[in-house]
């Protein structure tokens, strides 16, 4: 090796498996894997790769810090650069290895430069050792119950305090989907980079670090198109995600009837659709027009047809539950019977409070988007005067356009009210934000022409003496679902809009109901 990087003056680097077999011969100083050797030797956060780099140099230098890099970044077992002499012979070596996490940060160790032949590193048992020091450090670091760890990533033109607001959102999120966050990165860009997201350095800094503290994934708070998703998965095999999936896969575990789990189905395949790439479109480079179509395109463009006939499908089962839906809107509407609807942020407090009002028992956890399916419950007023009680999903800023789409018919639920009651967490970080969110959703389904009532719920955790001025400066009306005798001015308030809107035509109630408004303030 030193004698070719000699005649052809450039360096040449040899990838070496711990069998010493050589893998990949590399001239030059750039340094990517082979599809090939990338899917033979995986990293994963808990394990080395299983090669070592040893690479020449025509001039006398210690190790750079992009070749540390590549060691960190590709998890290498071991790398080293040799000098080579002026008569083409071997100089110093060179040699580097990664830590096992320690909670100081440092990622790599340099061992001290020696002469080529005075090497005496028996490889073998320093890479056992190496090794098994890796896992014993990383076992500490295993998250109970073999629940997933990740870093979560924010890169936008945003200032820094909205960008850690919305990583804290987004730790929320994870949270529900049962992730453990191990740590937070925020990068503000100016326009966004439209390969990696963020700049390619900053991304490898962040992989590098997820590999490093033994994390799962990198989970984006930005959607990525369809582009970067690809450019990310050719960079790396750690599993990156995006807030979109991130939701999908929270709205995935808490559907229970058919229609909510159909309606996530076809979010996720909307989703996926366009991001449909991998080996397939690596084998189709074998050709392409008639007579010379590679079988990954046609492996490709067979799942792409499938994917399309079962959104069909799926659409067609949608289309089935509206009509149902239809029938029972007619039905209601023909005894006359108001409707009053709960919308607003997810984690808001709504099914608590058509609980609290109409003795249910909706699942209602304190985590995001808790509630996926219409839940609707009669609820009797003292001169004997009903409504409909309809609780929703819940909302969040940037929802998913997948999600909006493949939930439209349950939304629809709130064509047909009378009013509508925002619920708001007056201990939200951001109420402004919140409510925003809703009222953007609500446009854009058309559902702005509905009248609105502000609630806002949770009042309880706020000190007393900034509850009336908070509500007066939002003409909102403050609540606690977990105490019933704040509801009363609530209920007083929805009872003479309806009136007033019915104008007298608001048949009183036929059927025996438990709930009785007027008994909410006796209860403990």
């Amino acid at each position: 090796m030193s004698q070719l990087t000699l005649d052809i003056r450039r360096p040449i680097a040899v990838l070496l498996t711990r069998r010493g077999l050589v893998q990949e011969i590399i001239v030059g100083t750039d340094l990517a894997l082979s599809p090939t050797t990338a899917a033979k030797f995986r990293a994963g956060p808990r394990s080395l790769r299983g090669l070592r780099l040893l690479r020449t140099q025509l001039h006398d230098q210690p190790l750079s810090q992009e070749s540390l890099t590549d060691l960190a970044f590709l998890r290498l077992d071991l790398i080293g650069t040799l000098s080579v002499s002026p008569e083409g012979n071997p100089g110093q070596l060179y040699l580097a290895h990664l830590l096992p996490p320690d909670g100081a940060g440092k990622i790599c160790h340099i061992l001290k430069a020696v002469p080529f032949h005075q090497c005496s590193m028996a490889f073998d048992r320093f890479i056992g050792e190496l090794e098994a020091e890796v896992q014993a450090a990383l076992a500490h670091q295993t998250v109970k119950d073999g629940a997933e760890s990740a870093i979560l990533v924010s890169a936008s033109s945003q200032g820094r305090a909205e960008q850690e607001e919305r990583l804290a959102e987004l730790a929320e999120l994870a949270s529900s989907a049962g992730v453990t966050v191990i740590d937070r990165v925020a990068q503000r860009t100016a326009d966004g980079h439209q390969r990696y997201l963020l700049g390619s350095g900053k991304l490898k800094e962040v992989l590098i670090q997820t590999l490093h503290r033994g994390a799962d994934m990198v989970i984006f708070d930005q959607t990525l198109s369809p582009a970067q998703s690809r450019a990310i998965a050719e960079m790396t095999d750690i599993k990156v995600i995006d807030r979109t999936q991130l939701i999908l896969d929270i709205f995935a575990r808490r559907a229970h009837s058919r229609e909510g789990k159909v309606q996530v189905e076809l979010a996720q395949l909307r989703y996926l659709l366009p991001r449909l790439s991998g080996k397939g479109a690596q084998l189709s480079r074998l050709g392409g027009g008639i007579g010379t179509r590679g079988p990954g395109e046609t492996k490709l463009e067979t799942d792409r047809r499938r994917i399309r006939d079962r959104i069909t499908r799926l659409e067609r089962e949608l289309e089935h539950f509206a009509r149902h839906q239809d029938q029972r809107r007619a039905r209601r509407g023909r005894h006359g019977v108001p409707v009053v609807s709960l919308v607003g942020y997810t984690n808001a407090g709504k099914s608590t409070l058509l609980n609290v009002l109409t003795e249910s028992r909706v699942s209602a956890e304190n985590r995001v988007f808790e509630t996926l399916d219409t839940t609707s419950r009669r609820l009797r007023f003292p001169q004997d005067r009903e409504i409909i009680l309809t609780d929703t999903v819940g909302f969040i800023r940037d929802l998913p356009q997948e999600l909006v789409g493949a939930f439209r018919t349950t939304l629809e639920e709130l064509r047909e009210a009378d009013l509508l009651l925002h619920i708001v967490d007056a201990g939200g970080v951001d109420i402004d934000v919140q409510i925003t969110a809703v009222t953007a959703i609500l446009r854009e389904l058309n559902l702005d022409g509905i009248p609105r009532m502000l609630v806002f719920n949770k009042c309880d955790r706020l000190p007393a003496h900034q509850v009336e001025p908070l509500c007066r400066r939002y003409r909102a009306i403050g609540i606690s679902a977990l105490r019933p005798q704040t509801l009363r001015p609530l209920l007083a308030e929805v009872e003479t809009h309806l009136l007033s809107l019915r104008a007298g035509d608001w048949p009183a109630s036929t059927i025996e109901i438990r709930d009785d408004v007027a008994a909410l303030a006796s209860r403990p």
